[in-house]
């Protein structure tokens, strides 16, 4: 027969082998959940699969971090009263001066990040004006954007200020010409309007539609933006209104058609100029 009393007392006596298991049971319980998330999300198609993919790295970040608290208040309850510690108020009070105050504040700041809705799984953006990548990973205390160059920038919620979204439901592309003075701005009007014609033929899957299937803004010259623009010349500006995960494309686009046609109009661009001036030496 098993003798319990005995599997006790060799539990009880062996806390490592313990606490081994209990890390092992943890690990596989943390895993199976987030298996059991992804199953769902994959499941369901009531939300948007960015806003999908963000409470799934949300749920998995707090999982995680149940799991290691969880663990961590175990062992130190096998040597120590956690409900003495959590009773004196000197201790807490240490505790929060060595760096509660920071956990606390990047929590919150991650929950925020996620009630507001200011940015998603997969979208591209720019964080304290300085920072630009796609969002990769969405934490409880860490922000991680995967920038152009590859590198993986790993950021905490307390430390994020501003955020620009290029991904929230459109985006304008907004270029700016400048030709040169010599050039006849009824000229350049003509050019840039054909070249809208252009855009608005070859990039119309682009251009965000409305309920009817029509272009909310459409190619278009808006106007002429500065008489001189940095000392060099007008200054005309194109806009359209796209979708916001081709905008990068429609943008790139945008400016090789209107160099294309700037050129086959013969509308020359404004150049860099420097003046050079030299003073005769005085004869003594």
């Amino acid at each position: 027969m098993i003798d319990f009393a005995q599997i006790q007392e060799w539990w009880e006596t062996f806390y490592v082998i313990r606490f081994l298991i209990l890390a092992l049971f943890l690990f596989i319980l943390v895993l199976f959940l987030r298996k059991a998330i992804h199953s769902f999300f994959q499941k369901t198609d009531f939300i948007e699969e960015r806003k999908e993919k963000t409470l799934e790295s949300m749920f998995n970040s707090i999982i995680s971090y149940t799991a290691v608290i969880a663990f961590v208040f175990i062992v130190l309850d096998e040597f120590i009263s956690i409900g003495r510690i959590l009773a004196g108020a000197g201790i807490i009070g240490v505790i929060v001066g060595f760096g509660a105050q920071s956990l606390i504040k990047d929590f919150f700041a991650g929950l925020f990040l996620l009630y507001e809705k200011q940015l998603h799984k997969g979208d591209f953006i720019t964080v304290n004006n300085t920072f630009h990548g796609t969002v990769e990973d969405i934490g409880l205390r860490f922000l991680k954007v995967r920038q152009w160059s590859g590198k993986l920038l790993t950021m905490s919620n307390g430390q994020i200020t501003t955020i620009e979204n290029y991904n929230f439901e459109y985006m304008r592309v907004i270029e700016h010409v400048t030709t040169s003075f010599r050039e006849d701005p009824r000229n350049t009007f003509q050019a840039l309007e054909k070249a809208c014609e252009r855009m608005n033929q070859e990039l119309s899957d682009y251009l965000k539609k409305d309920l009817k299937g029509d272009p909310l803004e459409p190619f278009q010259v808006y106007g002429m933006g500065d008489l001189n623009d940095q000392y060099r010349g007008y200054q005309y500006t194109v806009t359209a209104v796209v979708y916001d995960l081709v905008y990068w494309t429609a943008a790139k686009e945008t400016r090789r058609i209107i160099a294309e046609t700037m050129f086959d109009e013969n509308i020359a661009m404004a150049e860099q100029r420097v003046e050079w001036n030299t003073q005769a030496p005085r004869e003594e």
